[in-house]
């Protein structure tokens, strides 16, 4: 796991050795353990740590790199988190991929099964993003493995799609007698 050290010590990564050493002796006195009031081995040892790294000019350059890195994931995910279509298309992809499970379990009672290559070029959701959804309508209860390692829709996974499909059926029913 990442540790913004910059954040740790609370200076900014344009700080020069002076500021970090000095606000480093400042949290080292106020977390080691010795200390009875404020004293917090761990949180000592990542400031140990995050001194260590950012005083050695290799270190540091070498943390940078990583740091950049972690500031770029950061910014992707606020600006997908930002977009409002993002959920909506989580949701189309789940919705394919129960109804997938759901027409090939109606085919085939007795062998329902969809495998992990299938379920990612029948979605068109690429492997690194259909894990989520695997995961989510999983734990959800909606689709779980069978004894082959397949994918397949369960009962709660029957119920939802034919509870989506009547409140669908009822909008276009609604807007129908609207116009």
């Amino acid at each position: 796991m990442f540790i913004d050290y910059y954040e740790l010590l609370e200076v900014s990564p344009n700080a020069n050795s002076e500021t970090i050493e000095r606000i480093f002796r400042y949290f080292a006195m106020r977390y080691h353990p010795d200390n009875r009031e404020t004293g917090d081995e761990s949180r000592f040892s990542n400031i140990v740590e995050a001194h260590n790294t950012l005083r050695d000019p290799v270190k540091r350059a070498q943390y940078d790199v990583r740091y950049k890195d972690h500031l770029g994931h950061r910014r992707e995910l606020a600006e997908e988190a930002s977009d409002p279509k993002s959920v909506e298309r989580d949701v189309e992809i789940q919705a394919k991929v129960l109804s997938f499970l759901y027409v090939k379990r109606r085919q085939d009672v007795h062998n329902p099964g969809i495998g992990d290559e299938e379920i990612e070029r029948l979605s068109g959701c690429p492997r690194e993003h259909l894990e989520f959804h695997l995961w989510y309508l999983k734990a959800k209860g909606l689709i779980g493995r069978i004894e082959n390692g397949m994918f397949a829709i369960t009962v709660d996974g029957v119920d939802h799609v034919n509870s989506e499909h009547r409140r669908e059926v009822s909008v276009t029913r609604l807007l129908d007698h609207a116009g």
